[in-house]
């Protein structure tokens, strides 16, 4: 039986990652379980392949609505390969999850390819992929096994119509017409994607705004943008009742302001959410002690260092509920590498920032105005209009702002949203001022380049 120091369930972000910090850091012997690919949902199913067809969707979106704008001309007939499409999205992914695998040989790290089962504490037996099965022995097990996408009892939902993002991102042919349930973060970004090739998209929310969980505002910003630039429809409030099929159509029924509605379309994307994924983890020959785990709603509990019910198991990520981000996982992953060798925490796991790749892009992180109006917390929100940013200008980017929440009293960074071009990669200014404590005249002192996004930043905080 091959004995490690640590073995980690699951090859995601959480799990590569907190493998390479084990081994690289801590000097441990890790051993590193997947059934399925290296870089877990986020890289073949999820963040990556998604962003990639943004990324060409975008650029055939700015092409055919701004050339003429730009001095561009004959790009009204430009169109989409979705074949194309598909072999560059999968291009992408292989050559990172190649790069991943480089990076585990070069940490010593044992892959495993197959589906991990904890039979008891230190004591992992792998139903390898190619037949047969192997134990392993270790002081410490990391559950990183991520999560899937949920599907709700809804009558009809098991239609061959009715698919996740997992089946859309393989999808190899146009779609006239999108019905997407959820208008979440995973609904948002594929109706941005699917739009701007030309589909028609229909969004169906049942809370009263899409992407709730964020600031008020950017809720509203986005939906005026979607209807008025994009044509999305957009349903708020509304309940989805059944689905059926008529015909090649698949149609949707709601009620939204106590009214029975129907929409048709070729095909209906579900992204109401992820569950937690424990699939195989357990099994009729774990011990008592495994079995009786502690979870909550199929997500598995853990105390503040990661460590679940069972001494020496921990887990990380999705499978453990909170924030489902794949840099949340990761930061988990480390946290837990350093508990197990009696380190500090390296990472602040209290400050999140949240992306959302729809166009313009959204980020936040720490508290909004609203939040901290909740929290009896006397604060100060700076707000400036990108749409007075000279980058903004010349690229033909769409309305946006950036606001920034600040305590009145010390004047120290307690949060920002903002929308607008590359938000996603200047949010990471904010996380830094809210995580050493700075102050909004901190950050004012820096000086911002021109012409620049990130000139925004300077002018909101000053």
């Amino acid at each position: 039986m091959e004995k490690y120091d640590l073995i980690i369930i699951g090859g995601g972000p959480g799990g590569y990652e907190a493998a390479l910090e084990a081994s690289k850091k801590h000097g441990m012997k890790v051993a590193l379980v997947e059934n399925r690919e290296l870089g877990g949902t986020c890289l073949n199913r999820g963040c990556i392949p998604t962003k990639t067809l943004l990324h060409s969707a975008e650029m055939l979106y700015e092409l055919k609505a701004q050339g003429e704008t730009i001095g561009l001309r004959d790009f009204g007939s430009v169109s989409c390969d979705m074949a194309a499409l598909n072999q560059r999205k999968n291009d992408v992914v292989t050559q990172l999850v190649t790069g991943i695998g480089s990076l585990m040989k070069a940490g010593k790290i044992a892959v495993y390819k197959g589906t991990g089962t904890i039979i008891d504490k230190g004591l992992v037996r792998v139903s390898l992929s190619d037949g047969g099965t192997e134990d392993l022995e270790a002081e410490n097990i990391m559950i990183a096994t991520g999560s899937v996408p949920a599907v709700p009892p809804i009558p009809g939902a098991d239609s061959p119509k009715v698919i996740t993002s997992d089946e859309l991102l393989d999808l190899d042919h146009p779609v006239d017409e999108l019905i997407i349930i959820g208008g979440g973060v995973i609904g948002c970004e594929f109706a941005s994607v699917f739009s701007a090739l030309g589909t028609r998209v229909t969004i169906i929310e049942a809370l009263p705004s899409i992407i709730a969980n964020l600031d008020k505002e950017l809720g509203r910003s986005l939906s005026m943008i979607f209807k008025k630039s994009r044509g999305i429809d957009i349903h708020t409030g509304a309940m989805v009742t059944s689905i059926r099929e008529e015909g090649e159509k698949v149609i949707c029924c709601y009620t939204e302001k106590g009214n029975e509605c129907e929409i048709p379309g070729d095909l209906i994307l579900m992204s109401v959410g992820r569950r937690a994924n424990t699939e195989g983890l357990f099994s009729e020959e774990s011990s008592d002690a495994v079995k009786a785990m502690e979870t909550d709603r199929g997500k598995i509990i853990v105390n503040e260092r990661y460590e679940t019910s069972v001494p020496g198991i921990y887990a990380i990520g999705d499978v453990i509920g909170g924030i489902q981000l794949a840099h949340v996982a990761t930061a988990e992953g480390r946290c837990a590498v350093a508990f197990m060798n009696g380190a500090d925490a390296p990472v602040d796991v209290d400050c999140v920032p949240s992306c959302i790749y729809t166009s313009p892009e959204i980020a936040s992180v720490g508290i909004s105005a609203d939040e901290a109006k909740e929290k009896g917390l006397e604060v100060v929100s700076k707000k400036y209009p990108m749409s007075a940013n000279g980058k903004t200008v010349l690229s033909l980017q769409e309305r946006g702002f950036i606001k920034v929440i600040a305590d009145k009293e010390t004047g120290k960074v307690l949060g920002a949203q903002m929308m607008c071009a590359r938000a996603t990669d200047m949010i990471s200014q904010f996380a830094q001022a809210i995580v050493n404590g700075l102050t909004l005249d901190d950050m004012s002192r820096v000086i911002y380049p021109h012409p620049t996004f990130s000139e925004g930043i300077g002018e909101a905080v000053r």
